[in-house]
């Protein structure tokens, strides 16, 4: 064991201070580790977990337990913020996460701007929130990490996106109005993760990246965004993680103007270079979602200690985690950070 409680040495290393060795982590939302192969074992089982605090809390224990990540991590999907604002959703199974299954607005000029009564009375935000309140008692000293979908991504969620993306180049203005509404009804859910004593918010925004927008509507839209976001979250007192999907070359100068407190990103990204050019940055990840679900343990052992050689500063899957991913190999993977 070392020097730091699991929930100090995340607190360190997002602060920029000195630690044992890297957390290892994941933290829920698009990086959900409630994999069959757990569910199975305790009987705590997804779909019913999405919509019940008594089995969200033992699921999320569950999965800090078996699999060894340094944290719990609530939701287990990244439809909650879109469920709230009007969409509806596809709760899925126990093999398949929960997906959109109809945006509730045709094109930005419909979108309803809602107050924020529309995230504090959904039912499954208040089953998040309770989660969280639980778990943050009945663990002091594990982070407990509030996951949010990021403002293009929900946005994306209540409007159909194919449409979406293409009023942002034709119709700028709509788009920053939907944009601004929805990151707004994202702070709000954040102050009511962190009130209930989420020790960290983690962002994952997939439709923000530099393949589907380009630099310039990068730079316009969701550096913006993500930064409002930020800000207002930082002003909670807890930090941010934000986490981007896809290859980085377009837009890694974009990316060094986040204001996260740690940046996630793809398997396809070289985070060693990543470091050497922005070393302000402190780099999360990016272990292949592939290798953790057919990957053998020996191969995700040597994945591992490739990322710890070069100085990953907070190990963690790159993106997602398949439910029908190996727990032997989820373990292999922690427990090799655990014993350096």
């Amino acid at each position: 064991m070392g020097i730091f409680s699991p929930k100090e040495r995340l607190d360190r290393i997002l602060h920029k201070q000195a630690i044992d060795r890297p957390p290892v982590i994941c933290p829920g939302g698009m990086m959900n580790s409630a994999i069959v192969e757990i569910m199975q074992k305790t009987g705590h089982l997804l779909p019913a977990a999405h919509r019940d605090a008594d089995l969200m809390t033992e699921l999320a224990q569950d999965v800090q337990r078996y699999t060894g990540f340094e944290n719990l991590g609530v939701p287990f999907c990244m439809t909650v913020e879109a469920e709230a604002l009007g969409s509806e959703i596809d709760d899925g199974t126990l093999e398949c996460e929960p997906k959109i299954h109809r945006e509730v607005f045709a094109n930005s000029h419909d979108v309803i701007f809602k107050d924020k009564k529309a995230i504090e009375d959904n039912a499954r935000i208040g089953t998040i929130v309770e989660t969280i309140y639980r778990l943050s008692k009945k663990n002091p000293d594990v982070p407990v990490i509030g996951s949010i979908t990021g403002p293009l991504s929900t946005a994306a969620s209540i409007v159909d996106p194919m449409t979406f993306l293409k009023q942002l180049r034709k119709e700028k203005e709509v788009s920053h109005e939907v944009l601004d509404y929805v990151t707004k009804q994202l702070i709000h859910f954040a102050q009511l993760m962190v009130d209930n004593g989420a020790t960290a918010i983690s962002i994952a925004d997939p439709t923000a990246t530099g393949e589907i927008l380009g630099p310039k509507m990068f730079e316009e839209y969701a550096v913006r965004y993500l930064n409002q976001l930020t800000d207002a979250i930082h002003q909670m007192g807890v930090p941010v993680i934000i986490h981007i999907c896809g290859r980085m070359q377009a837009v890694t100068g974009s990316i060094s103007n986040l204001h996260s407190d740690a940046l996630s990103v793809d398997a396809l990204v070289n985070l060693k270079k990543l470091k050497e050019e922005y070393p302000h940055i402190t780099t999360m990840g990016n272990l292949s979602t592939y290798m953790l679900e057919f990957g053998k343990p020996d191969a995700v052992e040597r994945m591992t200690e490739k990322l710890l050689k070069d100085n990953i500063q907070i190990m963690a899957p790159a993106c997602g985690l398949s439910t029908s991913t190996p727990l032997a190999n989820i373990t292999t993977f922690t427990g090799k950070v655990k014993a350096i």
